[in-house]
């Protein structure tokens, strides 16, 4: 259940108002091409913010989506709001997710929309219901068109052009790009823009929840084709079973990743891994907090109906040693 609010008069902290700034200068920065397309959602009227329901797609135990759930607890505790944290893989269960913290009355929402369709009636109801939502992380083309007054994350295909540029810019000559959950939207944006950027990929689907045959597939693949040169994978867990299917396979290829865990910073230290896509995922988590605050309490939004960009930043051997300790705090 969610708890109330202490006293409805207390102030953001300091870090709180940073972040505030932190937000306006990342929509700011959504780059010439956004399309600022609006809010759709009517405003409710103000008020407190005392709860929070904050759903995603993230499966058990997976670091990134650790990561967004502490940035999301922090913000709350600092915020004086209760935030409650539920995810599943399923789409249809996260939809039940939804339905349920609608029931409980929450003030506010956050979502990931890895699977949009599934989803819509869940969050349209929400909307409907008075409840302002904040999509992260996935479902950014379908974030306003649901009711949805921002959303924060990456925009994956944009983020999928540059790691495939980066990987062309070291000489590889054929990609490898692995798709760790069937439905994902957003895994598919990635591949689909690192295989174009690249000029010459595939993909192989693999699920995530089966890390063993993960990595014997990734091995096949490079068993039978000895001129992949690049394997991209979209997850840091995935990225590690990468990493030893291309030593099995006694294959030549270069492993990069999307997304930060202590393993793959010790690939990169180790140069097992050349790079990794940061998408800054506490953030997702954080700042979605902070906007509902302020469309509850003062019907403030950000960004004019653009997303606000989280990523992509990359780090490799020349910073990976400035964000270590981070990673392993869990805020990157």
């Amino acid at each position: 259940m969610f708890g109330r609010k202490v006293a409805a008069t207390q102030r953001f902290s300091l870090r709180a108002a940073l972040s505030l700034a932190a937000v306006a200068a990342l929509a700011a920065c959504s780059g010439p091409g956004a399309d600022v397309v609006g809010t759709t959602q009517s405003p409710v009227a103000a008020g407190e913010l005392e709860s929070v329901a904050v759903v995603t797609h993230g499966s058990a135990g997976d670091a990134f989506w650790n990561v967004v759930k502490n940035g999301a607890e922090a913000a709350g505790k600092e915020l004086g709001v209760a935030v409650q944290y539920n995810s599943s893989g399923d789409p249809g269960q996260q939809a039940k997710l939804i339905d349920n913290a609608v029931a409980q009355g929450v003030d506010g929402l956050v979502v990931s929309m890895a699977n949009p369709e599934a989803l819509r009636p869940s969050v349209e109801r929400a909307v409907a219901a008075g409840i302002p939502v904040v999509t992260i992380n996935s479902g950014e083309s379908e974030s306003a068109k649901y009711g949805a007054f921002a959303h924060v994350g990456q925009s994956e295909g944009l983020a999928g052009q540059a790691a495939g540029r980066r990987l062309a810019d070291a000489g590889r000559t054929k990609l490898l790009c692995v798709i760790h959950e069937a439905g994902n939207i957003g895994a598919n944006q990635r591949c689909d823009g690192a295989t174009r950027a690249f000029g010459n990929g595939a993909t192989l689907q693999v699920d995530i929840n089966n890390p063993t045959d993960a990595q014997s597939r990734i091995k096949g693949a490079l068993e039978a084709d000895r001129s992949i040169d690049a394997v991209l994978t979209l997850n840091s867990q995935v990225a590690a079973r990468a990493v030893d299917a291309v030593r099995e396979s006694r294959s030549a290829a270069t492993v990069a990743t999307f997304d930060l865990n202590t393993d793959v910073v010790e690939a990169i230290r180790a140069g097992a891994l050349l790079f990794a896509v940061d998408q800054q995922q506490y953030e997702q988590g954080y700042l979605p907090i902070v906007l509902l605050q302020l469309y509850r309490t003062n019907l403030n939004t950000v960004g004019g109906g653009a997303p606000v960009q989280t990523g992509p930043g990359f780090v490799d051997a020349d910073n990976v040693e400035a964000v270590a300790t981070l990673v392993a705090q869990g805020t990157r």
